[in-house]
């Protein structure tokens, strides 16, 4: 009795043994690198005590231009945010 070799071939759906290292290690190097951005720019916010923006000069009391840049770091922590959960969504795709 032959057996055709077509049918022991395992599914398309269970081959794993193949992943995209270098797609992998890139994603891995972007969710880092937007981490950090999270990081700095969430300390980087004003808030109630003033946090690490005092340091750098964001606690001036009555800035013309404060709420500008407060507004704009809540856009930039936004985005770093949005990147880091698309990175993680890819991530869990191709791990």
């Amino acid at each position: 009795m032959r057996v055709d070799p077509v049918h022991l071939r395992m599914p398309r759906w269970t081959h794993s043994a193949r992943k995209p290292v270098l797609v992998i290690a890139f994603l891995i190097v972007l969710e880092v690198i937007f981490c950090l951005f999270i990081v700095l720019f969430v300390l980087l916010h004003r808030g109630t005590g003033g946090g690490l923006s005092d340091m750098f000069g964001g606690g001036g009391g009555a800035l013309g231009g404060s709420a500008v840049v407060e507004k704009n770091l809540d856009r930039i922590t936004i985005v770093a945010i949005l990147g880091a959960m698309i990175t993680n969504f890819l991530l869990v795709k191709f791990w």
